[in-house]
């Protein structure tokens, strides 16, 4: 069994060790976690609800680090897929922040959840389409080897929650470690003994 993002962990092995396997993995596994938090209610959904918003809130902070860049240099017209790659990241992570707000049981949670799913799932679709493939394909295996470890580094520094507006490479290295700082105390906060639950 394989750690992935945010200490959840994931059922399925990376065989090769690159980049794009391991990305293709996780985005099974967010998969996974949209359909746990489905079927679950009470404290159950809850527990899975927090567990998909710190993947998605790791992973994509990771490949905003690591994969943009690459495909920025090894994908055709690799500015501009990176840029839509980034756009579609934002919107995601403004609804993911949206339905942060909510409580899992409040009326509006399931229906919301389904619209932050089909942009998650549309965005990792598109990552694999025009990103993943077209870096399998590059000649860079030693690089693409070097990416996955680079990825489960900047994961070990990750955002927990989502924070829209800090999609940027740059702006993921200069704020990056601080929210990540903010966001773990308040986990620490929200999930302390004896406080009720959000």
């Amino acid at each position: 069994m394989s750690e992935a993002p945010g200490g959840v962990s994931s059922s399925t092995a990376v065989v090769s060790g690159d980049v794009v396997d391991l990305l293709r993995e996780q985005h099974a596994r967010i998969r996974d976690l949209f359909a746990e938090v489905e079927a679950a209610d009470g404290e159950a959904r809850r527990d899975s609800f927090r567990r998909l918003v710190r993947f998605l809130a790791v992973h994509e902070t990771a490949e905003e680090l690591v994969v943009r860049p690459l495909s920025r240099r090894y994908v055709d017209a690799g500015d501009a897929v990176a840029a839509d790659r980034v756009e579609e990241e934002r919107i995601a992570k403004e609804k993911l922040a949206e339905l942060e707000e909510l409580t899992t049981d409040h009326e509006d949670f399931l229906p919301k959840l389904a619209v932050v799913r089909t942009a998650v799932l549309q965005h990792a679709r598109a990552e694999e389409r025009y990103e993943l493939s077209k870096l399998r394909r590059a000649d860079a295996t030693d690089e693409l080897e070097a990416a996955a470890r680079a990825l489960r580094a900047a994961e070990s520094l990750a955002p927990t929650h989502p924070h829209p507006g800090v999609e940027s490479t740059t702006a993921n290295v200069m704020t990056g470690p601080v929210l990540a700082l903010v966001d773990r105390v308040r986990d620490v906060v929200r999930d302390a003994p004896g406080r009720h639950p959000s």
